[in-house]
């Protein structure tokens, strides 16, 4: 399927995780997609698994388009750089997936707030929900020339329920808020801007902390409800390529639920409902 040839995306943070997973069912959906991140092959952030050239390569592999650029998004000037190049090499940007995210550097836990470390606040608004207001900021003026696009930002959502950590509760909360603002501003312009939540990912990080793989997760009782990252990545799909988008701009949005509208399953064949 070829829904979106002819599309530029961007996808940030998309060296590992859910990025990488969107970035690779963008380009097999037939999108050109440009895959940023701080991870090069050789040298990852934390010596985590994934880099941006193993995210094109994978695109590449499936017979999609990509490239690769190194970006630190909490650099406004490298943001600034990327947005430039786009507009250099392809004249136009089609789909923004802000992804980046800064939350993992320390072990989220749900203690309370005057127990948790002030550092939370730099990984995740810092390097979380300041990177993808500053990538914003740098893509919308190429996107708007379009007179449409698609604006999907990655979050975590459970029906209005604290998520139980304050620091991600809040940085969360303020992705799904931008991504209603910005709603409001860019409807004129025919571009959609939408929050979209996966459910509990097996993230390599999470296959990692449980000390299994993808061929092996069945084996832990912990993951029975968990879903691949691609789930999210094809909600992605669905959402860039829906002639009706501008019906949904502006809500917050879970991968099983969509999963439901659009008909689309996970990797493995299962169509997995929204983590409660």
């Amino acid at each position: 399927m070829e829904s979106l040839k002819g599309k530029i995306a961007l996808v940030t943070g998309a060296s590992r995780g859910a990025g990488r997973a969107i970035a690779i069912e963008l380009g097999k959906a037939g999108a050109t997609v440009y895959v940023s991140g701080r991870s090069t092959k050789g040298n990852t952030t934390n010596r985590w698994p994934g880099s941006i050239d193993d995210t094109v390569s994978e695109i590449e592999a499936a017979g999609g388009k990509a490239a690769g650029a190194v970006c630190d998004h909490t650099n406004d000037s490298e943001t600034e750089r990327l947005i430039d190049r786009i507009r250099a090499e392809q004249g136009r940007l089609d789909i923004l997936v802000n992804n980046v995210w800064g939350g993992n550097e320390l072990k989220i836990e749900s203690t309370s707030f005057w127990e948790q470390p002030r550092e939370h606040w730099d990984h995740m608004f810092t390097a979380g929900v300041r990177a993808q207001l500053m990538t914003n900021y740098y893509a919308i003026p190429l996107i708007r020339q379009n007179g449409a696009g698609v604006i999907i930002h990655t979050t975590f959502w459970n029906r209005d329920k604290y998520i139980g950590n304050f620091y991600y509760d809040l940085a969360k909360n303020a992705l799904n808020r931008m991504a209603y603002g910005l709603s409001v501003e860019l409807k004129k312009d025919g571009i959609a801007v939408l929050a979209l939540s996966p459910g509990f990912m097996r993230t390599e990080l999470v296959l990692r902390a449980f000390q299994t793989d993808e061929g092996h997760w069945h084996e832990k009782e912990e993951l029975e409800r968990t879903e691949s990252p691609h789930y999210v990545g094809r909600a992605a799909v669905c959402l860039a390529g829906d002639p009706n988008i501008l019906e949904k701009s502006g809500k917050v949005l879970r991968a099983g639920d969509l999963a439901e509208e659009y008909r689309f399953t996970d990797v493995d064949g299962r169509r997995i409902p929204p983590f409660e």
